[in-house]
């Protein structure tokens, strides 16, 4: 194994940069040139067919199997130009990855012949096997069917020679079994909520949507390093290995000349990411050694999510041409940075408003502080809800570590948004507003845009902060699937928007005028979410403390976080707003159980084969050469010289026997505390089984194994060291 390790390192010191292969033309002049977008479509479709296809992404309508037959003319066309030999229908399952399930175009004709044919009905609906999908029992494994829907508003796309449909995936009885269903569902209500909202200001506004932009950190490995560490293989994160004596204390990576090795890999993603129409626009080293971001330029959410996806999908594959590993889990290595998917989230209107940009006048940054209040309201009722989103095994080791954002959900809104809001919940009152109160306000208001450009920061330390025009949740782990986060977010926010307008109309009706009624509501909104205001070091134990006090929720258990979603109001909002069912509701509850417990299995797994395979057996073959040496200092020198010099050396044989028996001690107590949690019933006990009882081995173990690693002999430790695997590029 050491000399795995070795050759190992070998490998990557004689690697050569990979030629290459962005094409010599401008971004723009290739720039979705495998998609079937609106101006292919125009190309392609007749008119009618165009008219129909357009009407559906833009208002949500459904084809007729005709309209879908005349699409899947032209779709076929293009797809045949450009190479396309299969298809499939693209979903997204409760996996965290993507599915898909290829079909040739080749059919038999009526004299013998193939053909190449494709048709409406395949184009819009199709019957892949369903029963090895996770579906938290909402279906039995003997119920194998399941159905995929196109779903019109992504755009159909190309990868290698197949042409990618994305849809939605739901069971045979009609029930969701993927994220993308739920997530159209969420920005429905959205849109409904908002556009009634909007419509106080503006009676132009007929859709709102909800934008999108992923900022994705990741790290990355050399593959003959990765081959070499079995836990970065199957677990995706280092389950062992002591801290590098030089890590990123310096900041000296972050910013710094992307090194050429890396560009080229960069530069060929990026390549293929705009073949594919997703607009990636930034690159940079982040803190940790190895570790990068990209992100795009934002876009309507449910498109940003597939693209997001699509994009991780993409990395994957050019890396391999690289010799790269991807890695996306949230804490590969202890000790320094995780990485996050910064999900930049904001609302548009169809006429071209952001509506958390303050705008130029008292009426359309009155328009920008009612959107605004009410995603903190949003944020502060389903504190508990939208925490549980971005809850799960892997996230777990980020959240709260370096440079990450505690697990406790808290809005950064900057020191003079903050004091606008005091200002506004101090003056208003119940009774009716005086002339002058109002114009006090307005003008207040009207003052925002210059307030904002001349003294706004950031706080990276805020799970959820304002940054000007958007919001940005920093809490979501790198390898989840937005759509998780996003579901709960849009639906929580519509949730908050139509509460406030019934309290607006109310108001109305009891003969307020508009403007004051808005006031009062707002006044009382401010007032009953100052609990998840802060604007301090979320880093800090204070902060922690003062969490407390406010009531925010701060669970640390995973399962019992994931629980959050069956309380009474997160029901009310995802089920009472009817992006879930109840059923679907509990079974996705059902799935988080079975992913977490899963997961910490396979890591117990891993590090016991480890442990007990690869350490043990290391350790007591250096034990036993130091035993050699002493019995050899023996033979050779006199009884006081021989204390002397094997004093030493006889109490590093200790100590490493002393490694080595509560190596096999706790490996075995693990594995015990494993069976017992097997055999329980029910996926939230034994979830919580393995957090409580079996999770807390996979520290006691790495610690003890984490130190031989410091006394044992560099030339035969097995696996590559936190000072190969992040500084070897």
């Amino acid at each position: 194994m050491a000399e795995l390790r070795f050759s190992a390192l070998k490998e990557v010191y004689n690697r050569v940069p990979v030629e290459k292969k962005t094409p010599s033309k401008s971004i723009s002049e290739y720039f979705g040139t495998n998609v079937f977008d609106l101006h292919k479509m125009e190309h392609y479709l007749s008119k009618e067919a165009f008219r129909v296809v357009k009407k559906a992404i833009y208002e949500g309508k459904s084809l007729t199997r005709q309209e879908a037959d005349q699409v899947a003319i032209g779709l076929k066309a293009w797809a045949l130009e450009k190479g396309v030999t299969h298809f499939t229908h693209w979903f997204h399952p409760l996996t965290d990855g993507t599915a898909e399930k290829h079909d040739g175009f080749l059919e038999m004709g009526e004299n013998g012949h193939m053909v190449e044919n494709f048709s409406g009905a395949v184009l819009v609906q199709s019957e892949p096997d369903a029963s090895s999908f996770p579906s938290g029992g909402i279906r039995n494994t003997f119920e194998a069917r399941g159905y995929t829907a196109w779903d019109v508003s992504s755009p159909v796309f190309i990868v290698g020679t197949t042409l990618c449909i994305p849809t939605i995936f739901v069971s045979y009885t009609g029930e969701a079994l993927d994220y993308k269903a739920p997530l159209l569902k969420a920005l429905s209500e959205l849109d409904r909520a908002a556009v009634d909202v909007c419509q106080y200001f503006d009676k132009d506004v007929k859709k709102v949507i909800g934008t999108l932009g992923c900022e994705q950190e990741y790290f990355l490995v050399d593959e003959a390093l990765y081959y070499a560490r079995p836990d970065l293989v199957l677990a995706e994160r280092t389950l062992m290995g002591h801290q590098s004596a030089k890590d990123q204390q310096l900041s000296d990576h972050y910013f710094g000349s992307i090194p050429e090795r890396i560009m080229c890999f960069i530069e060929d993603f990026e390549c293929e990411a705009y073949k594919l129409g997703i607009p990636v626009k930034t690159r940079h080293n982040e803190v940790a050694p190895n570790q990068f971001e990209c992100a795009p330029i934002h876009e309507e959410v449910n498109l940003a999510v597939d693209h997001n996806q699509l994009l991780m999908d993409i990395m994957k594959r050019i890396a391999r041409n690289h010799k790269f590993r991807v890695l996306f889990h949230e804490k590969p290595f202890a000790g320094i940075n995780g990485s996050g998917k910064h999900n930049n989230w904001s609302m548009a209107t169809n006429t071209g408003v952001n509506l958390l940009s303050p705008g130029k006048n008292p009426k359309t940054n009155l328009q920008f502080l009612t959107f605004l209040v009410n995603v903190v309201k949003a944020v502060n009722e389903s504190n508990e809800l939208i925490r549980a989103s971005v809850m799960n095994e892997s996230n777990s080791y980020r959240l709260g570590g370096h440079e990450a954002p505690p697990a406790i959900i808290s809005v950064f809104l900057g020191t003079y948004l903050t004091e606008m809001l005091d200002n506004i919940a101090s003056k208003v009152t119940e009774k009716k507003m005086t002339p002058a109160l109002k114009t006090e306000l307005k003008l207040g208001i009207g003052k925002i845009p210059e307030i904002l450009l001349d003294n706004t920061d950031r706080n990276r330390t805020s799970p959820f902060a304002f940054t000007g025009n958007r919001f940005e949740f920093r809490a979501v782990g790198s390898s989840a699937n937005c759509s998780a986060s996003m579901i709960v977010l849009n639906a929580a926010v519509a949730y908050q928007l139509t509460k406030f307008k019934k309290e607006v109309d109310l108001l109305i009706k009891k003969g307020r005028n508009k403007d004051e009624a808005i006031f009062q509501v707002l006044k009382k909104s401010i007032n009953e979410s100052k609990r998840v205001l802060f604007e301090g070091d979320n880093y800090s134990k204070e902060w922690h403390a003062e969490a407390a006090k406010r009531k925010l929720c701060n669970i640390v258990s995973v399962p019992e976080s994931l629980k959050c979603y069956l309380t009474q109001f997160s029901k009310e909002v995802l089920i009472g707003s009817d992006i879930f069912t109840e059923k679907e509701l509990e079974s996705r509850v059902e799935v988080e159980y079975e992913k977490f417990t899963k997961k910490v299995q396979i890591e117990a797994r891993i590090l016991g084969d480890l442990a007990i395979n690869h350490i043990v057996p290391t350790a007591i073959r250096y034990m036993t050469t130091l035993i050699d040496n002493v019995k050899g200092l023996r033979d050779i020198f006199s009884d006081l010289e021989y204390e002397r010099l094997a004093g030493a050396r006889k109490e590093m044989i200790i100590i490493i026997s002393d490694h080595i028996s509560n190596i096999k001690m706790l490996v075995n107590e693990m594995v015990e505390e494993r069976k017992k949690a097997n055999v329980i019933e029910g996926s939230y006990k034994k979830a919580l089984a393995y957090e409580s009882k079996v999770k807390p081995y996979l520290e006691d173990i790495r610690q003890h194994i984490d130190k031989l690693e410091l006394i044992v002999d560099n030339e035969i430790w097995p696996l590559p060291k936190y000072r190969e695997l992040l500084f070897t590029k």
